[in-house]
């Protein structure tokens, strides 16, 4: 799977470094695997959700959400937000 953009989350690392490690290892889970559906996906991220046409992961114990465009027959997944738990709920991401 390729992942657009990996900056996105780098720069969220810098402004809160407890999340850096976890969503390194989460970009380099998904580069190494070829998901072809959302069971697939799921057996892979256990935390992942579909909120609406967004998945959603928790990141660090839930301390952070990703949100991400998965499109499974191009095998790309879009970043679209990296957010705190609490700019999560606030809805402003939808």
């Amino acid at each position: 799977m390729h992942v657009i953009s990996k900056p996105r989350l780098t720069a969220f690392g810098h402004k809160h470094p407890d999340a850096l490690e976890a969503l390194l290892a989460w970009h380099k889970l998904m580069e190494r695997h070829a998901i072809a559906n959302f069971a697939e996906l799921r057996s892979l991220f256990g935390s992942v959700d579909l909120v609406g046409d967004w998945h959603v992961f928790d990141i660090r114990g839930n301390r952070y959400r990703l949100v991400c465009d998965v499109v499974y027959g191009a095998r790309k997944c879009f970043i679209k937000h990296v957010l705190t738990h609490a700019e999560y709920d606030r809805g402003h991401w939808k």
